[in-house]
């Protein structure tokens, strides 16, 4: 893993950790073009898995982990998330599946990224 791809790792996991108690335990991310497309494995705490065994409690478990995100990105990008990139962040996409406990994120930027 190259020294990008780890630092950005690591804004991930302590942006998701500062906001939700827990960052996820592993993250594979690869750059592709214009995107950084990272999956996130382990990202539930216990009590988000208690509250997703009922269905409506799943459906809060599922807005906090992707709608929520997605504001905060789109409010402020992780500091120094732009810079290690080299180009503006654009969007964010976040989807988790909750009862395998992993989720996809992926970030799209103005430039091509370069490894």
């Amino acid at each position: 893993m190259s020294k990008k791809v780890h630092e950005f790792n690591d804004m991930i996991r302590k942006l998701r950790k500062d906001k939700f108690g827990k960052g996820p335990e592993r993250i594979h991310t690869v750059f592709v073009e214009n995107m950084a497309i990272s999956t996130l494995y382990g990202n539930l705490t216990p009590t988000e898995k208690f509250i997703a065994s009922t269905a409506d409690g799943l459906k809060m478990v599922h807005a906090a982990r992707t709608s929520m995100i997605q504001d905060l990105y789109s409010e402020s990008p992780p500091e120094g998330m732009e810079e290690l990139i080299g180009s503006k962040l654009l969007h964010l996409f976040s989807d988790i599946k909750i009862d395998e406990d992993f989720a996809i994120s992926v970030f799209v930027f103005e430039d091509n990224i370069r490894e």
